[in-house]
């Protein structure tokens, strides 16, 4: 059965997942790409280092979001979302939203110890020396969500 997604069922979705897809467009270029995010409404929070996708988001900020939940071919939920990118230049705002995206994050990996280019590290001078950490926020303004299942 295929159908459409709740409010309350794309919420829900949008929170549970770590992973998720980014488009953006500029300069006649369309690009996706993954990233890892935590989402608190309206928002979706995540960080780059500096790069195409963060180019392309500071010339045109409108950008499409989509995350899925995919348990086999018949069964799976799947949210689409339109929004703006703002880049976060109040470095406590960075701050708190940077742990806020590393301890979401954390869990999934298998050896947390050290990874600078997401911002975790034991030497607070690893990240500023080797990747320019960029937090970002996507406000979301249109969301809508499909399932095939029960």
């Amino acid at each position: 059965m295929l159908g459409a997604l709740t409010d309350l069922q794309i919420e829900s979705l949008l929170k549970q997942q770590v992973t998720g897809r980014i488009a953006c467009h500029a300069d006649g270029t369309t690009y996706i790409v993954p990233i890892n995010y935590v989402y608190s409404a309206p928002y979706i929070y995540s960080h780059s280092a500096n790069g195409k996708k963060i180019e392309m988001m500071r010339k045109n900020p409108e950008v499409c979001f989509e995350v899925d939940d995919i348990q086999n071919i018949f069964s799976w939920k799947s949210v689409v979302a339109w929004g703006h990118f703002e880049e976060i230049t109040d470095m406590d705002e960075k701050a708190r939203l940077m742990q806020g995206i590393i301890h979401r994050i954390m869990p999934m990996a298998n050896h947390p110890a050290n990874h600078p280019s997401h911002g975790i590290t034991e030497n607070d001078s690893d990240v500023g020396d080797k990747v320019e950490l960029i937090i970002y926020k996507i406000n979301l303004d249109k969301k809508t969500g499909r399932f095939e299942g029960n």
